[in-house]
């Protein structure tokens, strides 16, 4: 029998009571937690240690759940520091889609492979990637087989744009809903249901009307997660307002796009009626400070939304935004960034922020009943954190310093459905190297390829 155990660290269950546990532990048989407790140091649980066939001393570690990074480009690992001076339009004109027109079905494989490990390493055992690159008919199936090869639970949106302002990027509706139905037979609950896969319409300002309507009825018809770009900088609410004379949650509404399987990704420059939609329609908020921060888009009501019972989960957003997609600095970017915006130092304890990265990023891709928390009966998705660190240690709360004080690199362990895929902090499924240094020669290659055209690409300064 499969079999491990975790045992004397501090346990964050995440649980309906923030229950921890120090020292506790946690047994696993397969992919299911079987026990979470309070660790005995009389030898009472030593049965447990005997029958494991995988044990883990996590003394000096704070185990939690495993993090799920509600947004993600993984194409964009590509992408990164290309320019950290740009507004969102001028980024995406200048960087991304010369980029990704450039880029070949390998190094889709490649960036997603990198992203994948590094989220692993920064504590996500769930991301959610929004992919509208489809240059080569590969390119989606590029990016799902590197979820599968690192071990990660990765769920696909399969993004479309018919109005993309790159021309080179549009595809009609048929195009985008063809593809998608490909993908839902040949990849939805791939790798032993670690891969799933969701609707995302690119954006509103991106995509028609007409677009919208249908992507709302195909996305009811296939019970799938429809995850989009929404009011992510004031020019886009002029937009749709120009276009069609509604804001952007007016819009989504209109057409039949906000429902409790909705996914508003971003949602900076809503106004107190479309957070009254968002809190009715029981959509979720994907909220990427970083981003939101490092394009100077603005500050979302976070702390508002969630007074008013939104499920507001947490996401890196690209790595061309961020520019890493370090799942514990988020953590702390969140925080500060809304006590120093509402002038409110009492604004998101930390135990509050790691729900947000736990239990509603399960329920925003619908995974409550078995992810988001160590409990009994719930998948065997977790992470330790190595907190014997100098800019960790002395602890007085595991809570506060997981918020304030982590990184990624403190990141010792990861178990994604009972297998080890992060041990020691270090990929246990991937050659790292290789892919690096593989990823490195291709950036390399791409960058003097554009460097003519882009002088962008050719600044190394």
């Amino acid at each position: 029998m499969a079999s491990k155990l975790i045992y004397n660290g501090t346990i964050l269950t995440m649980n309906a009571t923030n229950q921890i546990f120090k020292p506790g532990y946690v047994y696993m048989e397969h992919d299911i937690i079987m026990e979470v407790g309070e660790w005995q140091v009389d030898g009472s649980l030593d049965h447990l240690l005997e029958k494991s066939s995988f044990t883990y001393n996590a003394a000096g570690k704070v185990v939690i759940p495993g993090i799920i990074n509600g947004h993600t480009h993984l194409f964009q690992t590509f992408m990164r520091g290309v320019s950290d001076h740009s507004p969102l339009a001028q980024w995406l004109k200048e960087i991304i889609w010369p980029m990704s027109l450039a880029m070949e079905p390998e190094d889709f494989y490649l960036a997603a492979l990198i992203g994948c490990i590094e989220n692993l390493k920064s504590g996500a055992t769930y991301m959610m990637d929004h992919h509208y690159i489809h240059t080569y008919p590969e390119n989606d199936a590029s990016v799902l087989r590197a979820m599968v090869d690192s071990g990660i639970r990765g769920h696909l949106a399969r993004g479309g744009s018919d109005l993309a302002g790159e021309v080179r990027l549009r595809e009609t509706e048929e195009q985008i809903f063809a593809s998608t139905d490909r993908l839902l037979d040949e990849w939805d609950g791939a790798a032993s249901g670690r891969i799933r896969i969701a609707l995302g319409p690119l954006n509103l300002y991106g995509c028609s009307r007409g677009y919208l309507e249908k992507a709302a009825v195909f996305s009811r018809d296939r019970n799938l997660i429809s995850h989009v770009h929404v009011a992510e900088t004031s020019e886009q609410i002029d937009t749709t307002m120009a276009r069609y004379g509604l804001r952007n949650l007016e819009l989504l509404n209109e057409v039949g796009l906000l429902g409790n399987q909705t996914q508003v990704v971003h949602g900076v420059w809503l106004d107190d009626g479309e957070l009254a939609l968002i809190r009715d329609r029981q959509a979720s908020v994907i909220h990427c400070p970083v981003s939101n921060m490092y394009l100077a888009s603005g500050v979302a009501r976070v702390p508002e939304m969630l007074e008013m019972g939104i499920n507001v989960a947490l996401g890196t957003d690209g790595p061309g935004s961020n520019n890493c997609q370090d799942n514990l600095e988020v953590l702390k970017f969140t925080a500060c960034l809304h006590k120093v915006n509402e002038l409110d130092a009492t604004l998101l304890p930390p135990m509050d922020v790691l729900r947000m990265a736990t239990v509603n990023g399960a329920k925003a891709v619908g995974r409550s009943d078995d992810l988001g928390s160590l409990e009994p009966g719930k998948k065997a998705d977790l992470v330790t954190v190595d907190m014997m660190k100098a800019h960790i240690s002395p602890v007085h709360r595991a809570s506060s310093a997981l918020v304030y004080n982590a990184n990624g690199n403190d990141v010792d362990l990861v178990v994604v459905g009972g297998q080890v895929v992060v041990e020691h902090g270090k990929s246990t499924w991937i050659d790292e190297q290789e892919i690096l240094q593989r990823a490195q020669a291709r950036v390399d290659h791409l960058r003097s390829k554009l460097a003519g055209l882009y002088p962008i690409f050719a600044n190394t300064q």
